[in-house]
């Protein structure tokens, strides 16, 4: 049976019955955008778990997530005409199902802007700032995100297809995605380390698809990747430790020099994988027993 929002609240955030009653009631009484912007911020810092029961909560389907409030044409002119180091600013936008694609939108700031189902292909966003947006089935294919931070976003279902991420830092809930011959070389996924010394804010993957996804020197440390496909992908030099790879399919994937401490190989796929005689604390990792060499 399914709890009350009341007894959610009360058993995940540890309030009074009374409190968490009240925190209800608020949240009710508040419009869609608040409740939306809350439930973002609430999903940036809790576990992936948490954070996806949170959003049963979140009406993605209202108005405030799913329409735009400005159309291509406004875009690009809010862009033409900002001045040299004072990027266009989109904090908080609905941008939700434009097409932006072939937008030059580098540097621009989308801090908790609605993207979701946007189309973006072959669009500029390197250095861009793309923390606790929202791109939900976004389409990136092609788009360049070089140095951008995408920080606590939610972009699951996002396409990434030959996207390039190099150099970006990447903190966000990309659960079925498709970053198929993506660049990510240099990307930095790892957990934030400096200020959640439990790891609690990480990169999420799960069942996403990164085949032949270029992830040399990539930072992917407790990032989590049950079920991903990795077949034939570039892991040189990159870190994984600490990560979940139960179930991933690291098929023909290149692994010279990775770094697998602590990661979790239960029921992962590592058939003919290329330079495995160079990859670092193998033996440290977890799960090995149940992991699938045929």
């Amino acid at each position: 049976m399914e709890r009350a929002p009341d007894a959610w609240v009360r058993a995940e955030l540890a309030l009074p019955a009374g409190e968490a009653q009240i925190l209800v009631k608020m949240a009710k009484q508040m419009t869609s955008r608040v409740a939306a912007t809350l439930a973002l911020c609430a999903c940036a810092f809790v576990q992936p778990g948490m954070a996806q029961d949170m959003m049963r909560y979140v009406d993605l389907n209202s108005p405030d997530m799913t329409t735009a409030e400005m159309t291509r044409d406004e875009v690009a002119a809010m862009v033409k005409a900002a001045a040299p180091g004072h990027p266009a600013d989109f904090t908080g936008k609905k941008l939700s199902g434009l097409d932006l694609s072939g937008l030059d939108l580098s540097s621009a700031v989308f801090r908790a802007g609605r993207l979701n189902k946007t189309k973006l292909v072959d669009t500029n966003l390197d250095d861009a700032v793309l923390d606790q947006a929202w791109l939900l089935e976004a389409d990136l294919t092609g788009a360049s995100l070089q140095r951008a931070s995408i920080f606590a976003a939610q972009m699951r279902r996002a396409r990434l297809d030959g996207a390039n991420l190099s150099s970006a830092r990447v903190v966000a809930d990309l659960t079925g995605a498709s970053l198929v011959g993506a660049k990510l070389s240099g990307a930095n996924l790892a957990a934030d380390m400096k200020n959640q010394s439990m790891g609690l804010i990480h990169t999420v993957l799960k069942s996403a698809r990164l085949d032949n996804a270029d992830l040399r020197n990539a930072d992917l440390s407790r990032a989590e990747l049950q079920f991903a496909s990795l077949k034939k992908s570039d892991l040189t030099g990159a870190l994984l430790r600490g990560a979940d790879l139960s179930g991933a399919d690291l098929t023909e994937a290149t692994v010279s020099g990775v770094d697998f401490f602590g990661a979790d190989l239960a029921s992962a796929r590592l058939v003919a994988p290329v330079g495995f005689e160079t990859a670092r604390n193998f033996d440290k990792a977890i799960n090995r027993d149940r992991l699938l060499q045929k």
